[in-house]
């Protein structure tokens, strides 16, 4: 089938009726665009078939309640309007009208998605501060205009780059396969488009609450009504000796990655130290440019203490397939040039060393502001901070999880943007708690493996499918309970699982 040939029934000469039960999905084709034709009791619906994220196929996901989730990164869209419900996706799906007559479905010519219905309050504040410029922050100043926000909004960023696709960077942008005009989420007219103040390259230094103030370390200030701490995280840097040099590099930003892919000429080895999820997709990436990667971290098997001794094994022996040497059971301990010194006395030649072991939570101006602490900003189930006028979410969000009762912090980039949008609600006036099921996706040369959920612990595995066939989900079960899955070729399972966890709440 050629790239760009119609999947489907053309729609727009119609189908049986008969054909597209009650909470079916199907795909088809108007004018040659790729259209999902969609029932859920009497309704019909039109939208575009593939997901505005990723452009995952629609129709291999999950109806629910007039919504289509996508099944590669769980986005959700509602159908009546195309609105991108939830993120990853931000952009809405295009709709068209259907009509039903003579025992067959028609879909018409392609409409617009609807503009989402304003959400303003009567009591909306008049100054909006956003701290950070990551998958949080660019979340909330998206969704507060989308909602009919249309007061004073600026977004503040340490870093020089407008919001990006952050996963990227260690996947396909490093590889070499995703150019640079596809990292920005939005183009640099959006923001002044819709009145949303940039200031990059800012460090914020202190809060004053009292005054309801936000300073900053080149003497100015701004004013506001409603805070949202979106701040992100650092990554940890190597401390060892000799490792403060231009060869040791660690991957956050865009700048960091640009430094990574430019000092790559004359690179013939890599030695990355942390075998943590960013650690091995920086392999597999340095992989597909045929560089010779080394892997060296201190557990036995990479991941086992997020993903199992099983899948985890699975993902060493798919690196080592493809390449990838390991130092398991060792850390770095000194560098000296090229050459890298290990803890067990051996030792490797490396062109570049590529930090990844691990990021922390940027607390100081929350702990200097006086806010109160918990391994994170500790926030309420509205994602407010001690002090209600102050709100946080993203990486240094401590949470109540409803699943567990526990507070917990996840560094998730789905999760961030989906708490920003929620935070974006709660400034608004909505009192709705956040429930949301955390996810991530890890890509690993033509291996992507889905998690949904959160398990610190577990006391019992539950192994569906085979790992080595790449075909398998993996549910993580305390006390009889799931607290989270994973998979591999089970986009739909995987979806199917966190729509339960969301379920198990009601």
């Amino acid at each position: 089938m050629a790239e760009n040939e119609p999947v489907g029934p053309d729609l727009a000469a119609g189908i049986a009726a008969s054909d597209l039960r009650d909470g079916a999905m199907l795909q088809g084709y108007v004018g040659g665009e790729p259209v999902l034709l969609a029932r859920q009791g009497a309704a019909l619906y039109a939208v575009d078939a593939l997901c505005t994220h990723y452009h995952g196929a629609l129709a291999d996901g999950f109806l629910t309640e007039g919504t289509v989730r996508c099944p590669l990164h769980h986005a959700c869209f509602d159908l009546a309007t195309g609105e991108a419900l939830r993120a990853p996706a931000i952009d809405p799906l295009s709709c068209w009208p259907v009509e039903q007559r003579d025992g067959k479905i028609f879909v018409g010519a392609k409409r617009l998605a609807r503009a989402a219905k304003p959400k303003r309050t009567s009591r909306q504040p008049d100054k909006i501060v956003i701290l950070g410029g990551g998958a949080a922050g660019f979340a909330a100043a998206e969704k507060l205009r989308r909602d009919g926000y249309d007061k004073s909004l600026v977004m503040v960023s340490a870093d020089e780059a407008r919001p990006i696709d952050r996963p990227n960077l260690s996947k396909d942008y490093l590889a070499g396969n995703a150019p640079e005009e596809w990292m920005p989420l939005r183009p640099d007219e959006f923001y002044d488009d819709n009145g949303i103040a940039l200031k990059l390259n800012a460090e914020a230094v202190a809060l004053d609450r009292a005054k309801k103030e936000v300073r900053f370390a080149d003497g100015s200030s701004l004013a506001y009504d409603k805070l949202l701490l979106a701040t992100g995280a650092e990554p940890v840097k190597l401390t060892l000796p000799g490792a403060d040099g231009a060869r040791v590099r660690t991957l956050r930003t865009l700048a960091d990655c640009r430094a990574i892919i430019s000092g790559l000429g004359g690179v013939k080895r890599v030695a990355v130290v942390g075998a943590s999820f960013i650690g091995l997709e920086v392999a597999a990436s340095l992989r597909a440019r045929n560089i010779e990667v080394h892997v060296i971290a201190p557990e036995k098997i990479p991941m086992a203490k997020v993903l199992g001794p099983e899948l985890g094994s699975f993902i060493r022996a798919l690196h080592e397939e493809h390449g990838v040497i390991f130092h398991l059971g060792d850390t770095a301990a000194a560098m000296d040039g090229t050459r890298l010194s290990l803890q067990s006395g051996a030792s490797l030649d490396a062109d570049l060393v590529i930090a990844g072991i691990g990021v922390r939570p940027r607390l100081t101006l929350a702990e200097k502001a006086g806010l109160a602490l918990d391994r994170g900003v500790k926030v309420n189930e509205f994602l407010e901070t001690s002090y209600p006028d102050i709100l946080a979410a993203g990486d240094i969000a401590r949470w109540p999880d409803p699943r567990t009762g526990d507070g917990i912090r996840v560094e998730h980039w789905v999760l961030a943007m989906r708490q920003g949008q929620h935070a974006a609600a709660t400034m608004l006036g909505e009192r709705a708690p956040f429930t949301a099921v955390p996810f991530f996706w890890s890509q690993h040369y033509d291996m992507a493996v889905n998690y949904a959920g959160h398990a610190e612990s577990w006391d019992a595995v539950e192994i569906e499918g085979e790992i080595a066939k790449r075909d398998c989900l993996v549910r993580y079960k305390r006390g009889g309970k799931v607290m989270a899955a994973a998979s591999i070729g089970r986009d739909r399972d995987n979806l199917e699982a966190e729509l339960r966890m969301e379920r198990a709440l009601a």
